[in-house]
């Protein structure tokens, strides 16, 4: 049997990547010394504008932001007052690094959201360490976090945490111009399965679908929530339709691999799951809810059809 702990260890253990830190300086020299300070610990990206700095920082969502308050086109306040107003990067812990020594100037980043005033010239040991105990701290905010969004059953993400994602991802594909899939899942005959068996076997295997669904997903992007009952969702960032069907078939596999007998079933001897794939072109100018509304309208289809199969669509 699979462990039932599974997903929520991973959750909850250290990430493997080194954290990512963003250099905001429009002097090229700042950002190479403060490069040699964490190149040897984290993975550094470079912005020597504002702009830049807030494209930078929605597509590689760093851990810490290091930005220089005087800069020519938009200075560091203007930037982090942006990044405060932006879901995807309004959680990110900002550090000024400024000449500006004055309590005023200090007290105006504090105000827009920054954590820490670093004073230039930079001492290597003193920014080494109030960066490094930022990034223990946005660690612990984001597990405490992750807490908050994770299914007690099944240990996979919620449905509050979809909703979210949801909003995140599709501004993001908006943004980029690339494609998003949602899909959505239900475990066949499931209520029939939990009056034969009962509920606690039936917890057992929701447990083990969600296990199999997680597993299934090959990227740390792709996000796999319980959406409700027996139904799963799965959202699938910068997938084509043939990436997210090669998904959607691994999915269903997955599952009646796991042989979790189900007599009661009318499609197979095991449990099976159906799923409605929804795909959003880079050009699509719907909204998230019809992408959720053509991913429930599959799944119907795929039940109507005879269940254990996948139905897809593209939004018009």
């Amino acid at each position: 049997m699979l462990p039932v702990d599974a997903t929520l260890a991973d959750l909850l253990k250290e990430p493997e990547r080194k954290p990512r830190l963003l250099v905001v300086d429009d002097q090229p020299t700042n950002i190479q010394v403060l490069y040699r300070v964490f190149a040897d610990d984290c993975q550094v990206f470079m912005a020597t504008s504002g702009e830049q700095a807030l494209h930078t920082a929605r597509e590689e969502a760093p851990d810490v932001i290091l930005l220089d308050v005087m800069m020519p086109d938009m200075d560091g306040y203007e930037v982090c007052r942006q990044l405060k107003q932006d879901s995807a990067t309004r959680d990110i812990p900002i550090l000024f690094v400024t000449a500006h020594h004055e309590a005023q100037e200090e007290a105006r980043g504090l105000a827009c959201g920054a954590v820490d005033f670093i004073t230039k010239p930079i001492h290597p040991a003193v920014v080494r360490a109030r960066v490094h105990t930022h990034l223990t701290l946005k660690r612990q905010t984001d597990v405490l976090k992750r807490l908050v969004f994770i299914d007690a059953l099944t240990h996979v993400f919620n449905r509050r945490y979809f909703d979210e994602r949801l909003t995140d991802e599709w501004g993001r594909a908006q943004r980029t111009g690339k494609p998003l899939c949602l899909i959505l899942i239900d475990v066949d005959f499931f209520k029939q399965f939990n009056d034969m068996n009962g509920h606690q076997r039936g917890d057992d295997a929701l447990r083990q679908v969600a296990h199999a669904l997680k597993a299934a997903t090959l990227r740390p992007g792709d996000v796999v929530c319980r959406y409700g009952g027996e139904e799963f969702a799965c959202l699938l960032p910068n997938t084509d339709l043939d990436g997210a069907l090669q998904v959607a078939q691994r999915m269903k596999l997955a599952v009646r691999e796991l042989a979790i007998a189900h007599t009661a079933s009318g499609v197979a001897e095991v449990l099976t799951i159906s799923a409605g794939l929804a795909v959003r072109p880079p050009a699509s100018d719907r909204d998230a809810a019809a992408l959720v509304a053509l991913a429930d309208a599959q799944l119907y289809r795929a039940k109507a059809e005879g269940r254990a199969r996948v139905c897809h669509a593209v939004l018009d």
